[in-house]
């Protein structure tokens, strides 16, 4: 007995001590949460009842060269619903489907989703947001947004790019200044009940946005303008595909423009432009059509698109040959219309043969026999090599994204045909990009640029953030050939294939193309011109593309006077002033003319006109038209020019 009452006593004290030890287990256990974790689980309950709505950034502008704005924002609202606040769900499905214009199927879905919140409508204009904020209904969430806004609509739409319902870049420079441009979103947090009610009169707390940066661009929208309004003009005219124009600074890389004509409404960015949707009047779009549509609408075919260049190339080609001597500008070479090249026969734009001429005279004609020669005695490695220093190899890294590349031929399957085509700048493809920068090396004095638009980001205080740079290469053509080349190609101006650009006061150099498009002999071709100003000192080289124009596609007939339209009314506006020569102020006086119309008359005819006009003389192009459309000079009516040149 006595044994089994000491054994319990021990049974009991161990018991106390158990029970004692828990005890100051728990009691420090609780003296830990309730003072060193209290602020920790106070913050862990308060996320449990806490509901998070994001306010939306507001996203960086977009300005030109000038300080004009192209891309905004403009404010709007995000309409939101929270299940289990919603008393009334039937007048809250009526409500929101007849304002925000969705059927009442789409909304229930989302009233009736349990979720935490629910968005239904993005983008909502302030006014229709305000008149749904009258009904006052529980659980509807009205969030102040903002939506992005171009205010000159279509202008350099290819370029500027746009952004989508989430308030990112889609295209363009939206999307390679991204992480510049959007800021970053704030939150409000909302107290709720345990079942996810909000609890009236409790504070909200608020993460405040960071807006993004501003993009300031080289890009001119007063250039712009001008080129678009020359693209469009010569699209009417010629019932042409498309037009490209890129207008830059040859010395820095600095586009001015950039011109994909048609354009499309960037701030209507989903609906097919009229060129397009003509062609399906009627018809029931699928989804993958509508979108492969759509992305051709977007496409920027001055970086994306490659083609045959054509005689525009004979610029490089010049170029290789003078910078490895092998020609000399009194060199003699004769043209019969055609060149044996191997078994094939390669003809020249003029049937006849331009006859014996010098290589002055042979670009001046352009004149495919004599690049054909040069080209050969350059040779096909040394070819590539100044492909390489011109950067045709590589893309010109331009600060919009899809830049396509050249395509050219493998050096070891190079032949004689081969060297013969690619020297008048047939069988292999370039991008007008490509073919614009390595003209702005041979001008410029030798440097390789890189074409762009971006110059500065700046904070929304002014403050600059970054100012942004571009690679240079130098000695890509020696300065010695640049200047000879910058006199060739105003020859190829005043006195050549190019005279159509010429614009008396102003010294312009550059050089026609007309590209047959694949396959040949389908009648369809790109007529083409790149020209620069003033020549001795070129501040401005430009080039156009005119896709598949209907009658006379000669790039001497229909591309050059684009280009003098273009340098006609962006060159004061550059402020570089006329200068004109003596023979000049002679020639062209200041006045108004009434042109005769020279449709349809005969070689002859034109002349006995031209005398009684006193219109100057009658020249050839040596491209072989004939004049069967009127299609008027820049400035032919009132402007400098005193004289109507035609061309046969």
């Amino acid at each position: 007995m006595a044994k089994n009452r000491t054994y319990n006593r021990r049974n009991i004290l161990v018991i106390i001590i158990v029970i004692l030890l828990a005890t100051i287990g728990l009691t420090g256990r609780l003296v830990y949460l309730i003072i060193f974790k209290s602020e920790d689980y106070a913050a862990r309950a308060k996320a449990l009842h806490e509901r998070e709505r994001p306010i939306k950034a507001e996203r960086g502008s977009i300005y030109d060269i000038n300080g004009v704005e192209l891309a905004t924002n403009r404010p709007v609202c995000t309409i939101s619903v929270i299940h289990t606040q919603i008393k009334e769900p039937e007048r809250v499905i009526k409500v929101l489907s007849d304002e925000l214009g969705l059927s009442e199927e789409n909304v229930r879905k989302r009233v009736e989703k349990r979720s935490s919140i629910e968005r239904i409508k993005s983008n909502v204009n302030k006014e229709i947001a305000d008149k749904i904020r009258e009904y006052k209904l529980d659980g509807v969430m009205v969030d102040e947004d903002y939506k992005r806004y171009y205010p000159f609509d279509s202008l350099a739409s290819k370029v500027i790019g746009f952004t989508g319902s989430d308030n990112q870049g889609v295209i363009g420079l939206e999307v390679k200044y991204e992480d510049y441009l959007r800021g970053i979103n704030g939150t409000i947090l909302t107290l709720t009940t345990a079942y996810g009610v909000e609890i009236e009169n409790a504070a909200e707390d608020r993460i405040t946005p960071q807006p993004g940066n501003d993009l300031y661009l080289s890009l001119d929208t007063n250039i712009q303008e001008y080129a678009e309004q020359a693209a469009y003009k010569v699209m009417e005219a010629k019932s042409a595909d498309n037009v490209k124009l890129i207008v830059m600074n040859p010395n820095n890389g600095e586009l001015y423009g950039m011109v994909n004509a048609p354009e499309f409404n960037l701030n209507d960015p989903y609906n097919l432009i009229n060129e397009i949707a003509k062609d399906y009047v009627g018809e029931t779009l699928s989804s993958e059509k509508l979108n492969e549509l759509l992305n051709g609408m977007w496409r920027n075919a001055c970086i994306s698109d490659t083609y045959e260049p054509g005689s525009a190339f004979k610029i490089v080609t010049t170029t290789a040959a003078l910078e490895e001597n092998v020609v000399k500008l009194d060199d003699r070479f004769f043209c019969p219309g055609y060149k044996k090249v191997e078994d094939r026969t390669i003809r020249c734009h003029k049937a006849g043969g331009h006859g014996s001429q010098n290589f002055v005279e042979g670009i001046k004609n352009s004149c495919n026999p004599v690049f054909i020669e040069i080209g050969a005695r350059v040779g096909v490695k040394k070819t590539y090599e100044y492909y390489k220093k011109l950067g045709l190899f590589n893309r010109t890294g331009v600060d919009i994204p899809g830049e396509a590349n050249s395509i050219m031929h493998n050096i070891d399957n190079i032949g004689a045909v081969e060297l013969a085509t690619m020297s008048f700048g047939q069988s292999f493809q370039i991008t007008p990009l490509q073919l614009l920068t390595a003209a702005s090396a041979i001008i410029n004095g030798g440097t390789l640029v890189t074409p762009h638009f971006g110059k500065e980001i700046k904070a929304p205080d002014g403050r600059i953030v970054k100012t942004l740079e571009y690679k240079t290469t130098d000695n890509a053509v020696s300065k010695e050939t640049s200047e000879i080349m910058k006199q060739l190609l105003e020859a190829v101006v005043t006195d050549g294939t190019g005279r159509r650009a010429y614009l008396p006061g102003f010294r312009v150099g550059g050089k026609t193309a007309t590209s047959e498009k694949l396959p040949r002999r389908t009648g369809k071709y790109i007529s083409s011109f790149i020209g620069f100003a003033p020549a001795d000192d070129p501040q401005v080289i430009a080039l156009i593309l005119i896709d598949e124009p209907v009658g006379i596609y000669y790039g001497g007939t229909i591309a050059a006077p684009v280009i003098a339209e273009l340098f006609d009314n962006i060159l004061p506006y550059m402020g570089i002033e006329a200068r004109y020569t003596e023979e000049e102020e002679k020639k062209y006086q200041v006045g108004t003319f009434v042109v005769p119309d020279f449709v349809g008359k005969t070689k002859k005819e034109m002349k006995d006109l031209l005398k009684i006009y006193e219109f100057g003389d009658v020249y050839s192009s040596g491209e072989g038209e004939v004049v069967t459309e009127q299609f008027p000079l820049p400035g032919d009516s009132v402007n400098r020019k005193s004289g109507l040149v035609l061309y046969y």
